[in-house]
């Protein structure tokens, strides 16, 4: 199958890389000369998908075409002539429009009974600010008190366009709901970690959570995609309060970065299932045994530092390809080759076990060390973080 990617970013990569896991040809759309998944396609149009006769040319004789962008104008625009010409686009925008407001999704977690976190001003501090409109960590703020909050730099927060809720200090985890025609399967729940900007750095699988949580993830999730009537992708993102779980965010579209954890754990491929409900209307779910232990972890490299961050890292080196057997870890996403002094890796380590491929990827971070003879290591975390995890998960 051939499957157009729209967007050479983050969830570009994701979807490039995961689309040649299944065996099938990338076309990458994008507007940008040289997007970081430029490395990792089959074929490149330079493109603007709003621009309607270079965009038709560009999906000339694929199959399906996967987004990787998150504006919704332009998803509406693409949508449209797409399915003027007899190419599925695999995203529900209805479910899209709801997942990308914070304020839209929060009013629906209300009304089917979602835990999630008190809305200021019922709460303490800390709290948690939040664009309305973003997703994952961007614009994210943390204000420990009210003068903390009156005294930021910071845009309006009582205009509407922003979420403030309290900040929930615990360990966060990530779960992908797949399906349609209210036919939902959850997949592999992910653990995260963020650096000190609340991005994702790491993701590990199979989760620490104990068998009770994960059912009542897995329940809280499909719950969710029931009410979004949902047709494809989504993904559900929770931090853990004591003992019970509270979702923080939705994204009704391909995530980035617990896919490829997911994938080297399970064997589940979730730009394949992706693509099959959009093109043939159906798909079933692989059988899984044993989960993988799996780090996947992403560091810079610049003159004697490495530094563990979060993915934002991986935009800003320019084309990456996937190279297996990087210093000792499976396979990497990576610049390296492009600059030797200044390079960026997503890293991935598989083993039986989590506690040994979490002792792979540290010979990894430890060969590389040696190899490029780097004395400073940065490993970042939020300056509120939970202390430990309690035993009982």
């Amino acid at each position: 199958m051939l499957v157009a990617v729209a967007g050479g970013r983050l969830q570009g990569i994701e979807a490039s890389y995961l689309a040649h896991k299944g065996g099938w040809e990338v076309r990458l759309l994008d507007r940008e000369s040289t997007p970081p998944a430029l490395g990792m396609c089959d074929e490149f149009f330079q493109t603007d998908v709003t621009e309607m006769e270079s965009f038709r040319e560009a999906i000339r004789g694929v199959d399906c075409i996967i987004p990787a962008l998150e504006n919704t104008e332009v998803l509406e625009t693409m949508t449209r002539e797409a399915m003027r010409v007899g190419v599925p686009v695999a995203i529900d925008l209805d479910a899209y429009r709801i997942s990308s407001s914070k304020v839209r999704s929060n009013r629906l977690f209300s009304q089917i009974g979602v835990p999630q976190p008190t809305a200021w001003p019922r709460c303490g501090f800390p709290v948690v600010a939040k664009p309305d409109d973003g997703s994952g960590s961007r614009g994210v703020r943390v204000f420990g008190s009210a003068k903390e909050m009156e005294e930021a730099e910071k845009p309006d927060l009582s205009d509407g366009s922003w979420v403030l809720q309290e900040f929930v200090e615990g360990r966060t985890f990530s779960l992908e709901v797949l399906g349609f025609r209210e036919k939902y399967f959850p997949l592999q729940i992910t653990d995260l970690f963020m650096d000190g900007g609340y991005d994702c750095k790491r993701v590990t699988a199979p989760t620490i959570l104990s068998p009770e949580l994960c059912s009542d993830f897995e329940r809280i999730s499909v719950d969710i995609a029931q009410a979004l009537e949902l047709k494809g992708i989504m993904d559900v993102e929770v931090v853990l309060k004591g003992h019970a779980l509270k979702v923080l965010e939705i994204d009704a579209r391909l995530p980035s970065q617990t896919p490829t954890a997911a994938f080297w754990s399970t064997g589940l491929n979730m730009v394949e299932m992706l693509g099959n409900i959009f093109v043939s209307q159906d798909f079933e779910l692989p059988k899984v045994g044993k989960a993988s232990g799996v780090v996947y972890e992403h560091i810079v490299i610049s003159p004697g530092v490495l530094e563990i961050a979060g993915e934002h890292i991986m935009t800003g080196y320019g084309p990456l390809r996937v190279v297996p057997e990087f210093f000792g870890a499976d396979e990497a996403i990576t610049s390296y080759g492009n600059d030797r002094d200044h390079w960026v890796a997503s890293l991935v380590c598989a083993e039986s076990e989590l506690s040994a491929a979490q002792k792979k990827m540290e010979g990894v971070i430890g060969e590389i060390r040696r190899r490029f003879r780097i004395e400073r290591m940065l490993d970042s975390s939020p300056a509120r973080v939970v202390s430990a995890i309690e035993g009982s998960l």
